[in-house]
């Protein structure tokens, strides 16, 4: 039975939570996998009246097609969308031209450029879809590595503690116990740091393991992980009912 015994939070952004968890390689892999499995919104088709830019309609529907829209909790299969953009002022088209009862997540987005004279009109229409359809309905990145406790010489402490301020580090007689749990892994330049020296790096892999929940904007990283383990619940409750009928 898959059990969670430990989280701590270690950094946490608009768009990013970094945290520590003991937890199995296995769950957290599953959990991974589930994040194209959570419903986001995004533009299915689109229907260009009018294009003067340098960009042919495929590929301005394309770049369209990519930008991220604000999703709410209570998305499901059905919910849709439309987005309407008319410009015809010379310079780059930027994706927060685009209007509707949706909202998107950068304004700043470049989708062509228009000279004098010329114009861009069309209207987007959005649907719930899933990253596992494709990736313009990926929510975001989950990944995650094993916690590890590295031991070297002593002398390697302070270019380890110049380059990696918030380490832990810990002297044990003439040796160093270097922990890596936090958001930026130092394993590999332990490792090179004793190479370098013609020295090898004693390396301990903890179960514990560094998670990051990085989201593309459409929801919080935290309702992204959510809903990824909700999806994945649902789906397992189905396999152990389907497997009760047999």
């Amino acid at each position: 039975m898959w059990e969670l015994k430990m989280m701590k939070k270690i950094e946490e952004t608009e768009n990013q939570i970094v945290f520590i968890a003991d937890i199995s390689e296995t769950l957290a892999n599953s959990i991974r996998r589930y994040t194209n499995q959570v419903l986001v919104m995004a533009v299915d088709e689109v229907e260009i009246s009018r294009n003067d830019s340098p960009l042919y309609d495929e590929a301005v529907t394309h770049r369209i097609g990519l930008i991220p829209l604000k999703t709410e909790k209570s998305v499901n299969e059905k919910s849709t969308g439309k987005l309407k953009l008319a410009v015809n002022k010379e310079g780059l088209v930027y994706s927060g031209s685009l209007k509707g009862n949706l909202d998107v997540v950068y304004e700043k987005i470049p989708i062509t450029t228009l000279s004098e004279d010329q114009e861009l009109q069309l209207v987007a229409f959005v649907k719930a879809g899933k990253g596992s359809e494709h990736s313009k309905f990926s929510p975001g990145l989950m990944f995650f590595r094993n916690v590890s406790e590295i031991t070297l010489d002593k002398e390697f402490s302070e270019e380890i503690k110049k380059t990696f301020p918030e380490s832990e580090i810990k002297e044990k007689g003439n040796k160093i116990l270097v922990l890596d749990n936090k958001k930026r892994e130092i394993l590999d330049f332990c490792e090179g740091l004793a190479v370098k020296k013609n020295k090898k790096a004693e390396v301990e892999t903890k179960d514990e393991l560094v998670i990051t929940i990085e989201s593309f904007g459409q929801m919080s990283p935290e309702n992204m992980f959510k809903k990824s383990i909700e999806v994945l619940k649902k789906d397992l409750a189905s396999v152990q009912k389907n497997i009760e009928k047999i």
